[in-house]
């Protein structure tokens, strides 16, 4: 007799491997996340330990301010890029959590079918038995009242 198969399965398959490859996104973006963020936090640091000269003449400081003043304006964008990375790899968990939860459903649907499978040859196994007895019981007492001979006088 044929196995009863899960007509879903292809989908499952298909869910899991999006969930997957969602997961495999997710880590990613947040590694990108955490690279920018780091990457900021060095150019603010790198920023913060950059000191003037002690003597300077006018057109040294000049470029030691137009020097600093682009190194804050690559802060602000580092900065800005590690915020849009965050935003980014938000919502790529937001996929991978959607993705999940599809997997999810369809693993439940899985679930019951095979409850539903195995309570249907639960009883059929419960009517096999119960014929069983049956049958046994009635030529049990078919044959007890042929063995019985009844008087008559």
């Amino acid at each position: 007799m044929k196995q009863p198969v899960f007509r879903l399965e292809p989908v499952l398959k298909l869910r899991r491997t999006e969930e997957r490859a969602a997961a495999m996104a997710a880590a990613e973006a947040a590694r990108e996340a955490t690279a920018a963020a780091e990457r900021a936090e060095q150019d603010a640091a790198a920023l913060s330990e950059r000191a003037l000269p002690v003597a300077v003449t006018g057109g040294a400081f000049i470029a030691a301010m137009v020097a600093s003043t682009a190194a804050a304006a690559d802060v602000s964008a580092a900065r800005a890029l590690a915020l849009a990375r965050a935003e980014q790899a938000e919502l790529v968990r937001a996929r991978w959590t959607a993705a999940a939860q599809r997997t999810k459903g369809l693993e439940r649907l899985k679930e019951r079918h095979v409850a539903a499978l195995q309570a249907a040859a639960d009883a059929a196994e419960e009517r096999v038995v119960d014929d069983l007895v049956t049958r046994q019981h009635s030529t049990t007492t078919r044959a007890s009242r042929e063995e019985e001979t009844t008087w008559t006088d």
